[in-house]
């Protein structure tokens, strides 16, 4: 997990633009560098560390003697780069997985590079001999990218939005920060004024295809086919197992988010089994927060003992969760309601990680509910083909959602998060199964998750076939949740009058509550003019919600209610 930043055409003064990219320092608390483009005066790199391999060799822009021509700056994981220089032989000339990217390239172009990548990336490659800049980001969007390119072509990039809207251009302040698309890259020319123009935006990817990296998986072939129940069931846990083996790459210790809910759970219970066959000699640290006696802090603390890890408790002060929305939704950079709700726990657990442990990669369980149809609303679906082409949206909107959630809340804090259950190949493998398989079965979501687990031992019955928490109930105490807490303050905060007139203050995606009213006001504040950067609210389908929090459905019940 690192900031990357750079800049094509600036009209402005190079040491003034750069300040832009310490707004997203916190990316990469290790070091950090900037550096001009030979021969192109008003272009550059910035780049913030977070040193997870090679330690020696990791600073960006990487360049190899081997193509001079070539810079490359990015920010992910590539978990199979020792595959693909066993495929084709390439002469790595570091340790930094990245550098794969460059070798890939000057074999066979841009799109075989994007499709052979197995990890998270964005990245931004510069081709001076062929005057060409690529941008790309992967399926699910788990590394953030963001872009403004002007009409006169200058163009900015950078992890975080912020690091963008402050720039300074001749012609206007640059106005069109936008997220750059996952699954997609971008072919730019790079004029000798050091100015680009864009060729073309290419999907190289969709969730449901099966990756052209499966040839350089460490599992290459499933041992069976067919969709009989017994052969999904061991290949679901062959490839979730595949993929949480390979995210083990880091020369940094290794953490786990744990709610107690099923997802972080097997994720939990999964790397620690592996973590013990491949020898790492440090124990497990896993994190949960809630109020006290929470739902999920009994759960997780069940887990924690049933797998052995060294488990750490945050408790939420309500004071300490109020005072964060701020900071959170600066982080976020969204005003979206259920995101923002969420986050407040993920960013204090993260908080405390950055202050008071030394892990620093942490594995969590985003992903799971849109894969496996784990939100309650599910269970309205009015067929299995309905429910499955839901799935497929909600995966293909994560950026804009939890994946986002999941970043932001972790990089504010200089961790690295990797999210097993959006492996590439685990994905495309579910989602190629019968619609009829995927459904919730017996009022239980993620059903054929949970049953490929049952016989597993991995986890105690109880915890695996635990129905969802809506977050803010699962961190919630037993005298009252968070989410009442949270309402009662924000109550306070907005008078009813401005709620009245909130379309007319916001008539893109207005507010139709106080909760949601309260966010916007603090996104404005940081972000004006910016609520594009969401194209709509998370809300659940198939009910006539107007609340995202599955605690307003009639098919939820917390265990926080009598």
């Amino acid at each position: 997990m690192c900031g990357i930043w750079a800049l094509f055409g600036s009209d402005e003064c190079l040491s003034v633009q750069c300040l832009s990219a310490m707004k997203i320092a916190h990316r990469g608390p290790d070091a950090f560098r900037f550096e001009n483009v030979n021969g192109f005066t008003n272009c550059c790199f910035g780049f913030h560390r977070l040193a997870v391999v090679d330690q020696l060799y990791g600073m960006q822009p990487i360049r190899v003697k081997k193509f001079p021509y070539l810079w490359l700056c990015y920010n992910g994981e590539i978990y199979n780069f020792k595959q693909l220089q066993k495929q084709f032989g390439f002469d790595y000339q570091t340790l930094v997985d990245g550098e794969v990217i460059l070798h890939l390239y000057n074999r066979g172009g841009i799109e075989q590079t994007a499709s052979m990548l197995d990890g998270v990336f964005a990245f931004i490659l510069l081709d001076t001999a062929n005057r060409k800049v690529f941008l790309a980001r992967d399926t699910y969007g788990v590394r953030p990218l963001f872009k403004v390119l002007t009409d006169d072509g200058f163009l900015g990039v950078c992890s975080e939005a912020k690091g963008l809207i402050n720039l300074k251009h001749s012609t206007s302040l640059c106005s069109k920060v936008e997220p750059f698309l996952p699954g997609h890259y971008e072919v730019l020319d790079l004029k000798p004024s050091g100015k680009v123009a864009s060729v073309e935006l290419v999907k190289f990817h969709s969730c449901k295809d099966e990756p052209l990296h499966v040839a350089c998986d460490t599992v290459e072939a499933l041992p069976s086919a067919g969709f009989d129940i017994d052969t999904v069931k061991s290949n679901i846990r062959i490839l979730f197992e595949n993929a949480v083996r390979k995210r083990l790459m880091a020369h940094r210790r290794i953490g786990c988010l744990l709610s107690g809910g099923l997802d972080s759970s097997l994720v939990a219970a999964v790397l620690l089994k592996l973590m013990k066959e491949i020898n790492i000699n440090y124990p497990l640290q896993t994190f949960a927060i809630g109020m006290e006696n929470s739902p999920d802090l009994l759960a997780a603390r069940k887990v924690a003992a049933h797998i052995g890890s060294e488990h750490h408790e945050v408790i939420l002060n309500t004071e300490e969760g109020i005072q964060a929305i701020e900071e959170v939704i600066f982080s976020l950079e969204t005003y979206d309601i259920t995101t923002i709700r969420a986050s407040i726990g993920m960013y204090l657990v993260s908080k405390y990680i950055r202050k008071k442990t030394d892990s620093v990669v942490i594995f969590s369980g985003e992903g799971s509910d849109e894969l496996t149809q784990g939100y309650i609303y599910f269970h309205k679906a009015p067929s299995p083909e309905e429910a499955a082409e839901e799935s497929e949206r909600l995966l293909k909107e994560l950026y804009l959602f939890d994946v986002l959630r999941a970043d932001r809340t972790t990089a504010a804090h200089g961790l690295e998060l990797r999210v097993p259950f959006l492996d590439h190949r685990f994905t495309s493998y579910y989602l190629s199964l019968p619609a009829e398989l995927r459904i919730p079965k017996n009022g239980i979501e993620k059903y054929l998750l949970r049953l490929s687990f049952e016989d597993s031992n991995l986890l105690p019955k109880e915890i695996l076939w635990r129905p969802k928490e809506a977050f803010s109930d699962g961190i919630a105490s037993v005298k009252k949740s968070w989410f009442s807490i949270l309402q009662d303050y924000i109550d306070q905060q907005v008078d009813d009058l401005l709620l009245e007139k909130a379309a007319e203050k916001y008539p893109f995606n207005p507010p139709k509550t106080k909760e949601s009213y309260y966010y916007r006001q603090i996104f404005e504040k940081h972000y004006p003019g910016r609520s594009s950067w969401l194209p709509h609210y998370w809300m659940p389908r198939w009910v006539k919600a107007t609340d995202p929090s599955a605690r307003t459905l009639k098919h939820y019940k917390s265990a926080t209610q009598e």
